[in-house]
């Protein structure tokens, strides 16, 4: 069994749509800019995955100099990524850090999402929610982060 750990971040802006998990969050004010979708939720999870199978990062697959990559939707990176990895995913949880929208109510969305890119069973992905409690980036609503580990058979 091997385990990664992943974490990315993304500013927020207006005229963006809010993209979570593959889940694009309807009635976001803003959402995340990036060279991709910006979806921090699948970024940090394609991370712990790259780590568990000590593949190096997102950036070295895909990097925010290659035009193929523009405007990518993070879960066909996701997939691409799962073709890459030399055994199973068990299991995967993440957090994600954000101050508004509530995000709750998509929950089960962003884990059948991610699930299904991965192979895997919904009860396979965990995917929790927290606010920044007003203090740093997140607190002040500048931008949204998240964290996953991931463990491979």
């Amino acid at each position: 069994m091997t385990a990664g750990i992943g974490w990315d971040s993304h500013r927020l802006e207006g005229g963006r749509p809010l993209v979570l998990g593959g889940v694009e969050i309807p009635g976001a004010a803003r959402g995340l800019v990036g060279w991709s979708d910006a979806d921090v939720l699948t970024h940090a999870v394609i991370d712990a995955l790259l780590g568990a199978a000590g593949l190096g990062d997102i950036g070295q697959h895909f990097p925010d100099t290659d035009e193929r990559w523009r405007g990518a939707d993070s879960i066909e990176l996701l997939r691409e990524v799962r073709d890459l990895l030399p055994g199973p995913v068990a299991h995967v949880d993440a957090t994600v850090m954000c101050e508004v929208p509530k995000l709750a109510p998509h929950r089960d969305a962003m884990r059948a999402r991610l699930a299904q890119a991965l192979g895997l069973e919904p009860g396979a992905v965990n995917v929790k929610f927290t606010t920044g409690e007003g203090i740093g980036f997140v607190g002040r609503g500048e931008g949204i982060a998240a964290l996953a580990i991931a463990t491979m058979a």
